[in-house]
C-alpha cells in the first residue's frame, strides 16, 4: 500500500468512527427533543447499530457496492461471499488490494475492503436511526427490528447501488449526491412517511379520528449534547464522503461547517422575528440540523460563499416546512424528519443543479459535473437538475412502497406494529395534541417514565 492509500485508509476509518456516533446521536435527540422517559430511543439506535454491522456484512454491502448486476439495478450478492468473504483468505481487498471501486479506473482513492466497509456501514446505519425518530412509543420495537433486517439488506442498499455505484443506472446517467441528500435524508424521510402511513392505518382501526400523540418534554442538556455530537460526526460524514484526505476534504470541512452556522443564524433570527422573544433551544437545534441537511448533497460540489447562501436559505425553508406539516393530524413528528431531512434533503439535492462550480466537483472526484445554472451552466446545469430530480422521484417511489410492503407484512406476522401506548399515556388531554417542533418549544407536560 503506498503511502497516499494508506493516508486516505485512516482518514476515512476516522471518518467512520465520526459517522457511527452519530446514530447513538440521534437516540439523544431524541430525548432531548421528547424527554428522558424516551429512554428506549437509546436501545432502538443501539440496535440499528448492531443490525447495520450484521446486515450489511451478510449481503447489504454487496448489494450496494459490489459491480452491478442487470444493467446497474443491484450490486453482485455473491461477489464477495456472506459476511464479506466468509473464511476465504482471498477475498477481495481482505488481506490485500484494494476494493474494485476504489482502483484507479473508478474512484482511484485506494480504499480497501474494511476501510470501505466500515464507512458505509455507518451511513446505513445513521440513515435508519433517521427513520426511527418516528416510532416514537408506538411501533413495537419487534416490528422495528424486523423492518431493520429489510432495510439494510434491500431497502437502503438499491438507491445506494443506483447512485452510489459507480456502475449503478442513475450514476451512469449522471445522477449525483455527494453525501447522501437523497440516498441519506431524503431516503429516510420517505421511509418514515410510509411508516406513519401504516401506523395510521391500524390507528382509523382503533377508531381514531386523529393519531394520539405521545407525551414530551424538552431535556436541554441531551439535546445540548446530541447537536454538539451530531455536528462533530457530520464532519465525518461529508468530508469522508471525498473518500480520500486531501485539499478538497479540507474544502468540504469549511462547506459544511458554514451551511451549518448560517441555517443556524437564519432560523434563530426568523423565529425571533415571529415570536418577539428568544427563540428556544429546540429550533437553534434545527437551525443547526437544516444547514447540515441542505450542504449533504452538494458538500464537494459548491465553494465556501454558496455553502453559506444555502445555510441562510435553510432557516425560512425549515420553518415553513415546519408549519406545513404541523397543520396534519393523522401522524406525529416532533423531531422534525419530514421538514428537516425529506425536505432539506430533497432540496439540496435540488440545487446541484444551480450551485454547483465545476472546479470543486472536480476536485472531489466528480469531474463530469457541469457548472449550475447561477454559474453559467445553461442547458447541461438544465439537464442535471432534471436528472436530479428523475432520480427523487423514483427513490421515493421505490423506497416507500418497499417500506410500506415490508410494513405490512411484519404487520400480518406481528398482529399489528402498534403498541398500547395510549393506554399508559392515559389518553389525558394535556398530552401535545400533535406532536410538531412547535408544540415541543412550548409545552413541558410530563408523563410517568418507562
Amino acid at each position: 500500500m503506498t503511502d497516499v492509500n494508506l493516508i486516505n485508509n485512516l482518514w476515512v476509518i476516522v471518518a467512520a468512527i465520526l459517522v457511527f456516533i452519530m446514530t447513538i446521536s440521534v437516540g439523544l435527540l431524541e430525548i432531548g427533543e421528547l424527554g428522558e422517559h424516551f429512554s428506549n430511543s437509546l436501545l432502538k439506535t443501539v440496535l440499528i447499530t448492531g443490525a447495520a454491522g450484521f446486515f450489511m456484512a451478510f449481503l447489504g454491502f454487496d448489494i450496494a457496492f459490489a459491480p452491478t448486476l442487470g444493467h446497474g439495478i443491484i450490486g453482485n450478492p455473491f461477489y464477495n461471499g456472506i459476511f464479506l468473504g466468509g473464511f476465504s483468505t482471498n477475498a477481495t481487498g481482505i488481506l490485500s488490494g484494494i476494493w474494485w471501486s476504489m482502483a484507479s479506473n473508478y474512484f482511484g482513492t485506494g480504499l480497501t475492503t474494511g476501510t470501505y466497509f466500515l464507512f458505509e456501514v455507518a451511513f446505513a446505519s445513521v440513515t435508519l436511526a433517521l427513520v426511527g425518530v418516528v416510532a416514537l412509543k408506538k411501533l413495537k420495537i419487534e416490528a422495528f427490528a424486523i423492518f431493520a433486517v429489510v432495510y439494510f439488506i434491500l431497502i437502503w442498499t438499491l438507491p445506494a447501488a443506483w447512485i452510489w455505484n459507480p456502475t449503478g443506472w442513475l450514476y451512469l446517467m449522471g445522477v449525483r449526491d455527494f453525501a447522501g441528500g437523497l440516498v441519506v435524508h431524503g431516503a429516510a424521510g420517505v421511509a418514515g412517511l410510509a411508516i406513519v402511513v401504516k401506523i395510521w392505518q391500524e390507528e382509523k382501526k382503533k377508531g381514531y379520528k386523529e393519531s394520539p400523540a405521545i407525551g414530551i418534554t424538552q431535556s436541554p442538556g441531551w439535546l445540548t449534547l446530541s447537536i454538539l455530537l451530531l455536528w462533530i460526526g457530520w464532519f465525518g460524514f461529508n468530508p469522508g464522503s471525498v473518500l480520500a484526505f486531501n485539499n478538497d476534504a479540507t474544502v468540504v470541512v469549511l462547506t459544511t461547517f458554514l451551511a451549518s452556522v448560517s441555517a443556524f443564524l437564519s432560523t434563530t433570527f426568523i423565529q425571533r422575528m415571529i415570536m418577539k422573544e428568544n427563540p428556544s433551544l429546540v429550533y437553534a437545534v434545527n437551525g443547526i440540523l437544516i444547514g447540515l441537511i441542505i450542504i449533504t448533497p452538494l458538500a464537494g460540489f459548491v465553494s465556501p460563499a454558496s455553502a453559506v447562501i444555502l445555510g441562510l436559505i435553510g432557516g425560512p425553508l425549515f420553518l415553513a416546512a415546519e408549519r406545513w406539516f404541523s397543520k396534519f393530524k393523522w401522524f406525529s413528528d416532533p423531531v422534525g424528519l419530514f421538514p428537516g431531512h425529506l425536505v432539506g434533503g430533497i432540496f439540496g439535492v435540488a440545487m446541484i443543479g444551480f450551485f454547483t462550480q465545476n472546479a470543486f466537483a472536480a476536485a472531489s472526484g466528480n469531474a463530469k459535473l457541469p457548472n449550475g445554472l447561477l454559474f453559467g451552466g445553461g442547458l447541461a446545469a438544465l439537464t442535471q437538475i432534471g436528472l436530479e430530480m428523475f432520480a427523487v422521484v423514483v427513490v421515493m417511489i421505490v423506497v416507500f412502497v418497499l417500506s410500506y410492503a415490508s410494513m405490512w407484512l411484519i404487520g400480518l406476522a406481528l398482529h399489528g406494529v402498534t403498541t398500547d401506548y395510549t393506554k399508559e399515556a392515559g389518553q389525558q388531554d394535556h398530552l401535545v395534541s400533535v406532536g410538531n417542533i412547535a408544540a415541543i418549544a412550548t409545552q413541558n407536560q410530563k408523563i410517568p417514565p418507562d
